[in-house]
């Protein structure tokens, strides 16, 4: 009997562990989750069997801890599994910390091609760990895709980042003209915002609710995935989640505005790359799918089940070829310190 642990910072993560937890519990393994930001638990549902002190998990004793972070408490029992907490969505910082060695993982689970390439040259230079593509756990529910059902209006999300220099949700232009919009009755909007964005941002999207505009306070986006025709972004890592449907997005100044994109770059631009968005054009449509190829090339709903069959026989395995993690000292201490208010030592 498999014991597992979901180790998670922030709220966004939770979606990534729940098909991961469904999975660990159809097999008849225990799990419970761990939070090492104790504003996160709030977040959790009843379904969600939490531990909430360091010494808790101690005594559970992990064989596998599933972490959706970029770092973990080193010192919990169990093998350290990274799972990514989003995709690449091409802003520099994010991707310097995407591919960042932090010396605490055992087994890196990668998403697809684009980042199974590169961890792999980096499992050969560190040597202290293996890597396994095996899809993302998070857009397990978007599988099998389902044909949208037939609206009335087109349906259009609109998400945003939080980083202040890309989001369009700070583009007081650009609200303008989505409040425009969304007053000329032609489209039905969906919009989610980051939770990391400041709450003045957010309580603006909140008063331009009408018949046409909805917003939402989650951080389960694949219902709204599912309902949306095409997606209105920035360069939030959303967009990947949301292409691998199938489904165009318009940007508005993505850092990197490749083919698979409509990227505007004026604000009197976006309503006629909206419309274009709608009529799905070849090029766009060819480029999106070659792009899912490289990213997340798995379309069956079943990432979770090859993420807990690889932490399995990672654990079950000879590691002896494996080098020692490095000592760390700096990290090790700051993660110490982050959980100093469980009062564990």
């Amino acid at each position: 009997m498999y014991k597992f642990l979901i180790y998670i910072s922030y709220p966004y993560s939770i979606p990534i562990g729940k098909p991961l937890q469904e999975e660990i519990e159809r097999r008849g393994y225990n799990i419970y989750w761990f939070s090492d930001l104790e504003n996160t638990k709030q977040y959790f549902s009843e379904n969600e069997k939490i531990l909430h002190t360091v010494k808790e998990v101690m005594e559970y004793n992990p064989d596998i801890v599933l972490t959706a972070t970029d770092n973990v408490a080193y010192f919990f029992p169990g093998i350290k599994v990274q799972i990514f907490h989003g995709f690449l969505s091409n802003k520099r910082q994010e991707m310097n910390a995407h591919f960042k060695i932090r010396g605490f993982f055992d087994l890196y689970t990668t998403q697809g091609p684009s980042t199974t390439e590169i961890f792999q040259q980096l499992a050969k230079k560190h040597g202290y760990f293996e890597i396994i593509e095996t899809g993302w756990s998070k857009v397990d529910p978007l599988f099998p895709i389902v044909q949208k059902t037939i609206t009335p209006k087109p349906v259009i999300l609109i998400s945003s980042t939080f980083t202040t220099r890309l989001s369009l949700a700070k583009n007081e232009l650009v609200y303008e003209e989505i409040k425009r919009l969304s007053n000329t009755g032609k489209y039905q909007f969906l919009c989610v915002l980051h939770p990391k964005l400041e709450e003045d941002v957010k309580s603006k999207f909140k008063k331009l609710e009408n018949e046409n505009f909805n917003y939402f306070d989650t951080t389960d986006l694949t219902p709204l995935f599912i309902k949306a025709d095409i997606m209105f972004s920035d360069t939030t890592s959303a967009i990947v989640e949301f292409l691998l449907q199938e489904k165009p997005v318009v940007t508005f100044r993505t850092k990197k505005p490749f083919e698979h994109l409509i990227d505007v770059t004026e604000v009197n631009e976006i309503e006629k790359a909206i419309n274009l968005a709608l009529t799905k054009p070849d090029y766009v449509m060819k480029a999106i799918r070659d792009y899912i190829e490289y990213t997340h090339p798995y379309f069956d709903g079943k990432s979770s089940a090859r993420i807990i069959d690889a932490s399995i026989a990672f654990l079950n395995k000879n590691k002896s070829h494996l080098k020692s993690k490095p000592w760390n000292l700096i990290r090790k201490y700051k993660v110490r310190k982050l959980l100093n208010y469980y009062k564990f030592w």
